[in-house]
C-alpha cells in the first residue's frame, strides 16, 4: 500500500481513491441493505423514531456506528 509515506490528513481520502480504483465504487453516501429484527425491536426504534423525529434507519445506523467503534477500540 502506497499510503505509508502520505500526511495523516491526506491519508483517508487516500485510501478511498485506492478504493474507488479497486472496485470503481465510491465509499460516500448510503446505501440500502435488508436486515432482520425483532417486531418488539423494530416497534420500540419507531417510537423512539417519532419521539426524536429522526428515520429509523438513522437512529440504527448511530448505534451501529458506537458498536463498530467500541469494537476496534477494544
Amino acid at each position: 500500500m502506497q499510503s505509508d509515506n502520505i500526511p495523516k490528513r491526506y491519508k483517508e481520502a487516500f485510501e478511498q481513491l485506492e478504493n474507488y480504483d479497486k472496485t470503481r465504487e465510491l465509499e460516500v453516501g448510503r446505501k440500502r441493505i435488508d436486515i432482520t429484527l425483532e417486531k418488539r425491536l423494530i416497534k420500540r426504534l419507531k417510537n423512539i423514531s417519532r419521539l426524536k423525529h429522526q428515520a429509523v434507519s438513522r437512529i440504527v445506523e448511530e448505534a451501529l456506528n458506537l458498536y463498530v467503534k467500541k469494537m476496534l477500540n477494544s
